[in-house]
């Protein structure tokens, strides 16, 4: 019993002990927090974190603001809606029953308008297969008519009939610098409107995304969000000016992840106009097929530089050939403009016409030259050029002939090529997209009409002769009746 109590009485005896040191000592050494209210604490501490942090004071008092370009640009941006064809897959059983039907697909995307009058470019993946387009501008609807398309940029023109529009203001993507703030202006998920902010984050990018023969590839990067339905949508700057289309997301989910793309707005207006006034994009050549320069392709070839593009062929007859311009010559700049890679030797180009005279500067082996050219249409003059083509419903497709690029590369004198193929005759055949007809039974074609006139009438034997998409020939003989 006493040697409990003695050792209560120890215990007590130690804690006033203790209580005494801490009021003594500890108590008076205590951080300052403990005597502040903690909303006094954060604003104080909010306070001497801005006294002393001198860059932090100089980030806040720049911030970039986007009220004006936002206020600029959103009137000009348009909401689109592609009716294309019946969608079987939703279609069952209580359907038939109850008398609902297939619904028609709808998909939708964004536009910009050009002019006052009613032009607006989009891409082209917006508008493809449509059977019928709507535009929606301020809680207007409008039918749109499709003007003209160009898959090599994935630009496509519409046409609503309306005036007084506010057309955006265009800027220029070949001043547009890498860290330069830019917005993004479109409707991703059907919600009108919508503005996100972001940098750009690179410039000429190739993502080897796009169709066409001629795919011309020379992105604007940027990390301000876009979406599904972004897509033809603006990419503005912070004066409201447009600066490139909206097209891509690279993205394994199909949303955002960081990187958006757009075609520069130089290279989409031309297009644009080109459409317009012609019906179809006048691409100028210089006659030569390019590669990037790769560190491995640098060191076979001795090259101490990795800009540039190297020709890897020289088009038989066309501008580069006569300019005296070789296979392995490195092609480095341009009319004054610096050819970095494929992605800048192919922009430059899209600036001009055919018939346009530009001043090239490459370098052979130790040399470096100079050469003076005329850029070529695709069938090797310097004039517009109209392509000729042929639409049959009943054949299921468009048929046109080939260019001197494409005669080129297969080596043949001429051609018909099958495109925009859809539900119909040759598709019964077994053609797809891209095939090139050469001879049908034994001869030579050339005239799109001509052939579609010949197929659509014709029964008995039939033999065709021509090239597939990959470029592999084909022999193929049919039963018709």
């Amino acid at each position: 019993m006493m040697k409990n109590f003695k050792l209560i009485a120890l215990a007590f005896v130690s804690g006033l002990a203790g209580a005494w040191v801490f009021q003594e000592f500890l108590a008076k050494s205590a951080p300052e927090i403990a005597q502040f209210p903690a909303q006094e604490y954060f604003q104080r501490q909010q306070i001497n974190y801005r006294s002393d942090d001198v860059n932090a004071a100089s980030t806040i008092s720049t911030a970039v603001d986007f009220t004006e370009a936002s206020e600029v640009s959103t009137p000009s941006v348009v909401f689109i809606k592609n009716f294309s064809g019946t969608d079987y897959k939703r279609y069952g059983i209580f359907d038939y029953f109850f008398g609902s039907g297939p619904n028609q697909r709808v998909s939708t995307g964004s536009g910009v308008i050009m002019s006052k009058d009613g032009y607006i470019i989009t891409n082209n993946h917006v508008i493809d297969r449509a059977e019928t387009i709507e535009v929606v501008h301020q809680k207007r609807t409008y039918q749109a008519k499709l003007i003209g398309t160009d898959k090599n940029t994935d630009i496509a023109v519409l046409k609503i009939e309306a005036n007084n529009l506010p057309a955006i203001k265009k800027g220029s993507s070949r001043d547009l610098k890498i860290g330069e703030w830019v917005i993004a202006v479109g409707n991703p998920f059907n919600l009108t409107s919508t503005v996100t902010a972001g940098i750009v984050s690179a410039k000429e990018r190739q993502i080897n995304i796009l169709g066409g023969d001629f795919p011309l590839e020379s992105f604007i990067q940027t990390d301000a969000p876009i979406n599904p339905g972004n897509s033809g949508g603006a990419l503005v700057n912070t004066k409201g000016e447009l600066v490139g289309i909206n097209t891509a997301i690279l993205s394994r989910t199909g949303s955002y992840t960081g990187y958006g793309f757009a075609v520069p707005v130089d290279i989409a207006m031309k297009i644009a106009n080109d459409l317009i006034k012609f019906g179809e994009v006048q691409k100028a050549l210089p006659g030569v097929d390019v590669v990037e320069i790769t560190p491995e392709l640098a060191e076979e070839m001795k090259l101490n530089t990795l800009d540039g593009v190297i020709v890897t062929n020289v088009l038989r007859g066309g501008a580069a050939e006569k300019a005296g311009i070789q296979k392995n010559d490195v092609i480095t700049r341009i009319e004054g403009f610096n050819v970095t890679g494929k992605g800048s030797f192919e922009e430059v180009l899209s600036y001009y016409y055919p018939g346009d005279k530009l001043n090239f500067t490459f370098q052979r082996k130790s040399d470096v030259k100079a050469a003076s050219l005329t850029l070529q249409n695709l069938d090797g003059g310097t004039g517009v050029l109209k392509r000729e083509f042929y639409t049959s419903a009943i054949l299921g497709a468009r048929l046109e002939a080939i260019n001197a690029i494409e005669r080129d590369r297969l080596g043949v004198n001429g051609g018909v090529k099958i495109v925009g193929l859809t539900r119909g005759y040759l598709r019964d055949l077994g053609l797809n997209n891209g095939y090139v007809l050469t001879q049908i039974n034994g001869n030579p074609v050339s005239n799109p009409e001509k052939v579609g006139e010949f197929l659509e009438k014709f029964s008995g034997k039939l033999l065709l002769e021509g090239f597939a998409s990959s470029g592999q020939p084909f022999m193929q003989s049919y039963s018709v009746r």
